[in-house]
């Protein structure tokens, strides 16, 4: 560092601020008092976006921001503000659309160049000290920017109106809508066939992301068509009935899609986790494969990538029976349990940096040859070498003895070269793995940013419990509960009276309505607590987490907070104009900063799901407990706004396909009843739980009272009414739309009964 005087972000909350604040530029956070400042000096504003896990961040701050004569040209020309994107999603997201809209490019960090009242007028993302990389060094771009604000002021604010006017025509949707129809399903499935790498799996080439929204749309239509195409099988005890050459066609293509469906989940989940984005020691995924072979990853990791691809991995052991994918589900929660977890409090943790400092790329978690020999045994070291790809030579440009760890060999192949048997060669796999981890923890350890984000944490409790239910892990539900009560009770603010100048009278005192905050808890137990306001996705992933809790719990109060976490989304956020949601609420008196006035509705996953398809999910799924129609009407108008345009966004829009598949399906319920301790209702309920299906909804209540006190509308009217529920044995009671079949005792009977009613929904 170059200066021992601290700038204004030592009053920062955040930890990528704060990681600042020993820099020689005079930074301001973003708020009022930097735009004020700007103004009154007739400066332009240098804006940089990052995150604390960024590595390029962490780059340019050394590069650049540390230097002592970059800081002299940014404190003279230029009022410099930083902004956390993770703290902050709503200014980047703006920001980053100004940003393509002049360059064509995005990321970070993001450098944007603002006039005084923060409109856009010129950016890009990491510039180099010197001229390099196809980019001008950054000490040319800041006086070439000061330079033409000063002398050609009338051309800056004229390009900063048409970057303005870019940014609001990319987020609007006036004349794109239409009708919601399934169709979207097909063109998303066909987009992600035509992406599909057929040789390392995922989409694309590289960088390559793992698209956890497309991947468990995908898995769900295989699990549809294998369902569909085992009931088809196995009719009245025999083969399929042809009527007709026509159906043997019909037949021949659902086969043929069903076929690829299996080809892609199995060869991008398994690709995936043996290569080097997975952490093939610790467990979990880097945030993405710089190479299209998913070996060499940025090795950050973030709570939101592993909390969705957690979901996949279950979801892939539903459909496919593939107890490879059900160990990779449970390893990820290994790691997110060591790692990203607030073990004493509940809550996720947001990620951990891929670096232990500016020199190094990924160094804690890779290996040299001479580094894995020197802790494990001769034989250890000759099986882990064939196993990971342990060489002389490794992966890693800055250092090319460093290898990074995949499977490159697999254990029977092994056993054949070495001679040994296949038991053996996991033996001695399972004591390298051991030992190499140990020694890895020795190390230096990358940054975790223990921030506590809502979003991310109910998007995590989610994933969670999903994994619990299939699973069975009673240890990971707790935790899941256990984090989702410390958001209800530390981030949802119940409408309240708060006074306002002392005093009894009522006129003291103003109505504080519910919401709900975007941060928990900040990461350096010294920063100052700030409540930033909630955005639409901390209220739509929690109303969803809300309702998987009720139905992993049966605890009504889940359910009642998940009701009114939904009726607050809808008073703050949604249009009731043009239908949809904005991203953020509006700016009281017209006092919003810089582009924060231009109005969002977030449709593409990017990569957390979109925050307009999670909010028809969640109004979705509470219509279907509750039967309220404007939750649906609102869903529905939420799903109509973007309808026009939807397909062409492909993959990208998988979460609305999702959502459509939740409007259009009727609800699968199962209420299993039985005592906590019994064996026939743990038979029922594991049964219930087996299939997937984004449609089907599980429950397990226990005892006549239960039944009566933890059942929704749509429910109470009818399962406490069955007469079965006196005679003290376990049953399940299937409903499918607004109809209940009779209750079954028998886990048979009821296995084929849901696959009769999924196969409704085919």
């Amino acid at each position: 560092m170059t200066t021992t005087t601290l700038n204004s972000l030592a009053r920062a909350s955040s930890a990528y601020l704060r990681s600042a604040m020993h820099q020689p530029i005079q930074w301001h956070e973003w708020g009022a008092e930097a735009f004020a400042t700007a103004q009154r000096e007739n400066k332009p504003m240098l804006l940089d976006v990052g995150a604390v896990w960024c590595h390029w961040c962490h780059v340019m701050d050394r590069e650049s921001y540390d230097d002592s004569e970059i800081a002299a040209i940014v404190n003279q020309h230029f009022i410099a503000v930083k902004v956390d994107r993770d703290e902050r999603p709503d200014i980047d997201s703006r920001y980053q659309a100004a940003v393509q809209a002049v360059s064509g490019q995005g990321g970070w960090p993001l450098t944007a160049f603002l006039t005084p009242d923060g409109k856009p007028f010129y950016g890009g993302t990491y510039f180099p000290p010197s001229d390099g990389y196809g980019r001008p060094s950054f000490r040319r771009v800041l006086l070439s920017i000061a330079n033409a604000y000063k002398e050609k002021n009338g051309d800056v604010v004229e390009q900063a109106k048409m970057v303005e006017s870019a940014i609001a025509q990319s987020e609007s949707f006036e004349g794109r809508g239409g009708r919601v129809s399934p169709s979207v399903i097909a063109a998303i499935q066909r987009s992600a066939f035509s992406m599909f790498d057929a040789q390392h799996g995922g989409f694309g080439q590289a960088p390559k992301f793992p698209h956890p929204s497309a991947l468990d749309l995908l898995i769900e239509q295989y699990a549809r068509k294998a369902s569909g195409a085992l009931l088809r099988g196995t009719a009245e005890g025999g083969c399929p009935h042809m009527d007709s050459a026509a159906d043997g066609d019909l037949a021949a293509d659902s086969s043929h899609a069903h076929d690829k469906l299996r080809t892609l989940i199995f060869t991008t989940l398994e690709q995936m986790a043996r290569g080097g984005v997975y952490d093939q020691l610790a467990g979990g995924f880097h945030r993405y494969s710089v190479d299209e072979r998913w070996v060499v990853p940025h090795f950050e990791k973030m709570c939101y990538d592993n909390s969705e691809l957690l979901k996949n991995y279950v979801h892939g052991y539903q459909a496919t029976g593939s107890e490879f994918f059900a160990d990779v589900a449970r390893d990820i929660i290994r790691w997110m349990d060591e790692w990203l977890s607030d073990r004493e409090r509940g809550g996720f943790y947001a990620s951990q940096d891929a670096d232990i400092s500016m020199d190094d790329d990924g160094d804690y978690f890779t290996w040299t040859l001479d580094e894995a020999r020197s802790v494990l045994t001769e034989e250890e070291a000759e099986v882990a070498a064939l196993h990971y790809d342990i060489n002389e030579v490794g992966e890693m440009h800055h250092n090319p003895a460093k290898n990074v760890l995949y499977v490159r060999a697999p254990v029977e192949e092994i056993a054949r070269r070495l001679s040994l048997t296949s038991d053996r060669v996991k033996e001695l796999l399972a004591s390298a793995k051991k030992k190499m981890y140990a020694a890895r923890l020795q190390r230096p350890t990358p940054y975790v940013d223990k921030t506590v984000y809502v979003s991310w944490n109910s998007m995590c409790v989610s994933a969670y419990l999903e994994a619990a239910k299939v699973l069975h892990l009673d240890d990971a539900r707790r935790f899941a509960l256990r984090s989702l009560d410390r958001i209800l009770s530390e981030a949802w603010k119940p409408r309240h009276e708060q006074s306002t100048a002392g005093g009894e009278s009522p006129a003291a005192t103003r109505a504080v309505l519910s919401h709900l905050l975007h941060v928990v808890a900040y990461s350096d137990p010294k920063a100052e607590h700030r409540e930033v306001p909630g955005l639409l996705e901390d209220y739509a992933a929690t109303t969803i987490a809300c309702l998987d809790a009720y139905e992993a719990t049966a605890d009504l109060s889940y359910f009642k907070f998940a009701q009114a976490i939904a009726d607050t989304l809808i008073v703050k956020f949604f249009d009731a104009t043009s239908g949809g949601f904005f991203d953020s609420e509006p700016i009281a008196d017209g006092k919003s900063l810089g582009v924060l006035a231009t109005r969002r509705k977030p449709l593409q996953d990017s990569p957390t799901p979109a925050g307009n398809p999670m909010a028809a999910i969640a109004l979705t799924r509470l219509h279907h407990y509750t039967a309220d129609a404007g939750h649906r009407d609102k869903a529905e108008q939420t799903l109509e706004t973007f309808a026009g345009i939807v397909e062409q966004f492909g993959i990208f829009a998988a979460t609305y396909g999702i959502a459509v598949v939740h409007f259009s399906e009727e609800p699968v319920q199962v209420v299993v009843i039985g005592e906590s301790d019994s064996a026939e209702a743990t038979q029922l309920y594991q049964t219930a739980v087996a299939p997937f299906a984004f449609n089907k909804i599980t429950l397990r209540l226990s005892g006549d009272k239960a039944v009566g006190e933890n059942l929704p509308p749509a429910l109470a009217e009818t399962v406490p009414h069955f007469p079965e529920l006196r005679s003290g044995n376990a049953f399940a009671v299937l409903c499918s739309g607004s109809t209940c079949q009779p209750p079954v005792t028998d886990a048979v009977e009821l296995r084929r009964a849901l696959e009769s009613a999924l196969k409704e929904t085919l």
